[in-house]
């Protein structure tokens, strides 16, 4: 357990890369948009971003659920981490291949998909961000 606050080191460790990625990805694609573009901002922004995100897929697979409809400790939401995992060699061999729009969509997809959405499910009530963030802890 981390000191002072009962939450066991992987959690925080998770939360804190996810944190970290969610704050960072932005920049990584705002970099690339309009007139005047970034192109080595891009590229750092984008590999920390990776990292992170590598992180946190990697992270969650040591975190196990006490839901009743998980299976081995996996809940649904652990489908994430396939699907982070993928899209990221997805849009690498994309870029590899020339295919920018394709590695463009893989990374939005992630963003929006696994920081975004899987962000705002982690603040309903009953999760742990929830519950600190709307007092039911």
């Amino acid at each position: 357990m981390t000191p002072g606050t009962g939450l066991p080191e992987i959690v925080a460790v998770h939360m804190t890369v996810a944190i970290a990625a969610t704050a960072i990805g932005p920049v990584a694609l705002w970099a690339r948009l309009g007139v005047r573009q970034r192109p080595k901002l891009h590229r750092a922004f984008g590999y920390v971003w990776v990292a992170l995100m590598v992180a946190t897929a990697t992270s969650a697979i040591f975190i196990r659920s006490t839901l009743a409809f998980s299976w081995a400790g996996f809940s649904p939401i652990h489908l994430l981490i396939p699907f982070v995992l993928v899209n990221l060699a997805a849009a690498f061999w994309a870029l590899a291949k020339g295919r920018i729009a394709v590695h463009r969509r893989h990374m939005v997809y992630t963003y929006v998909g696994a920081c975004l959405v899987a962000g705002l499910f982690t603040l309903l009530p009953g999760r742990f961000l929830g519950d600190l963030l709307w007092g039911s802890f």
